[in-house]
């Protein structure tokens, strides 16, 4: 292969890495200062409603949608590689069908179950109402869902980030002011306003290079059923790893206490909030573009290796200045309260290496429409964890979470190897392997650091260890793309300008 295909491929991966990791930082970012906000307008009631309401329609949704918004990019992105218009066009017609029935079907059922909705979220009052006015949400998922697949499949890589940032900006604007000048009241319209924001921003968009075309054509509807098969795996998985957390957490609260389930949930979410930001390409562009390969074991080991290349070698540094970093943040974020789940949280940073390994192979179930692979590997990770996590927590404490957490990652990096060696002929390459030797000691020096007392020895040593790791990092992806040579192309075209 030439090097220059070689550059491009790398380029294009660190590009579009760097792109979404970005929107998701500037998400992250505009969340912190919108619950800020939110948390002292309405106190901790009003965000305790608004994540009931929240979690309920997001259960509903995921248990209705068929999984269509990851399945879909399945076919859309073969059918595009190919280049045939009017195939693409037909596809697209059968997913938004599809996704206008799942639509349907979402409203239905949350106008039909709205009592028994209110009776088992809340426990207290009547909230029927509530339910039934807010079941246009799920039907505005749904079909937020569907477009977004097609943007995805199509490869609008610059549209996904700029209705990303609409998406979180539009939120602060409409819920904020809205909950301040009526307060609890506001809850269900601000979440009715920010679904209808998101969907005429995303078909916006999409039927603009896509114009609107559905039908009920039993034959086009028939022609997803293997759409919706994949799908519904996907959702299975999900319901699956709902559970083990449900079961993590309960067991938690019934031996120890609410205020530990309330660390571990912040410890956990704020770990992997943190590491998302470089793996939130890995559904927009690198699935999309490992469904469209059809270029035998060789290419897919080519584009999954790469992947996970770029992936590691950015999400290393940042884990290390997270790691030293996390005696400041968590209070920053939360309070001092939490202080004693930074432990959990410095052995769980280990967890975040084995998933920027593992994420990519992950997706090779289901970029071949390997359902059931699929949901058999997703199955026996929560197993896993919720067995480790129970165990270690007996002997640990919450520092044992962690412990749990890291283990079932590593255990089930080893399984995927293994499973998708034989199944699909998948291998790691030597270049992979090679500079998981070169991170792994900064993870190992910063987690010991930790153990260090003395503040002077602690931040200097912590912040030359994540230079350090930095500047592996950069000096490899300086070898591998050509980015930094356009970069430094357009400052100086701007300097002679100037």
């Amino acid at each position: 292969m030439p090097k220059t295909h070689n550059s491009d491929s790398y380029s294009h991966v660190l590009k579009y890495t760097g792109i979404f990791g970005g929107v998701q930082g500037m998400s992250i970012l505009v969340g912190i200062i919108r619950n800020k906000l939110v948390a002292m307008i309405l106190g901790p009631a009003g965000m305790g409603l608004i994540s009931l309401f929240n979690s309920t329609i997001n259960l509903l949704s995921n248990a209705t949608n068929l999984g269509l918004s990851m399945s879909a990019v399945k076919n859309i992105s073969e059918v595009y590689d190919n280049g045939d218009q009017s195939q693409l066009r037909h596809i697209i017609k059968m997913i938004r069908s599809w996704s206008l029935i799942t639509a349907l079907v979402g409203m239905a059922l949350c106008v039909v179950c709205s009592p028994m909705l209110s009776k088992w979220t809340f426990g207290w009052g009547n909230h029927t109402l509530h339910f039934i006015l807010l079941s246009p949400v799920v039907g505005m998922m749904a079909i937020t869902g569907g477009e977004m697949a097609i943007l995805k499949g199509t490869r609008r890589l610059t549209n996904l980030a700029t209705i990303s940032i609409y998406n979180v900006v539009a939120a602060l604007l409409t819920s904020v002011p809205l909950y301040y000048f009526w307060g609890e009241a506001a809850i269900v319209p601000s979440l009715i306003v920010m679904a209808l924001t998101q969907m005429l921003l995303t078909v916006g968009y999409s039927y603009k290079m896509f114009p609107l075309r559905v039908s009920s054509e039993r034959k086009l509807l028939n022609e997803g059923m293997s759409m919706v098969r994949l799908g519904i795996a996907f959702v299975m998985a999900g319901i699956l790893g709902s559970g083990a957390e449900f079961i993590i957490r309960s067991y938690l609260n019934y031996t120890s206490s609410l205020a530990t389930v309330g660390l571990y949930s912040a410890g956990y979410m704020m770990t992997m909030t943190y590491a998302s930001t470089v793996f939130s390409a890995m559904e927009t562009d690198f699935f999309p573009r490992l469904s469209a390969c059809n270029g035998g074991i060789t290419t897919t080991n080519t584009i999954v290796n790469r992947q996970i290349e770029v992936s590691f070698l950015l999400v290393s540094p940042m884990l290390v200045f997270f790691t030293i970093g996390l005696p400041i943040l968590l209070p920053l974020l939360y309070s001092g309260k939490f202080t004693p789940v930074i432990g959990m949280m410095q052995i769980t940073v280990f967890a975040m290496y084995f998933r920027a390994l593992k994420l990519p192979v992950a997706y090779m179930p289901l970029a071949k429409g390997d359902s059931w692979s699929y949901l058999f590997l997703e199955a026996i990770y929560d197993v896993m964890v919720v067995l480790l996590v129970i165990m270690a927590f007996n002997r640990w404490n919450l520092l044992g979470c962690g412990v749990a957490i890291t283990l079932a990652g590593i255990l089930d990096f080893v399984i995927l190897l293994v499973y998708t060696h034989f199944k699909y002929g998948f291998h790691l390459s030597c270049r992979v392997k090679q500079y998981a030797l070169m991170q792994l000691p900064f993870a190992v020096l910063a987690y010991l650091l930790t153990f260090v007392h003395s503040p002077w020895i602690y931040w200097t040593c912590g912040i030359l260890l994540g230079l350090a790791s930095t500047a592996v990092s950069v000096h490899i992806l300086r070898q591998k793309t050509t980015l930094w040579e356009s970069l430094k192309a357009r400052f100086t075209k701007k300097i002679s300008h100037e």
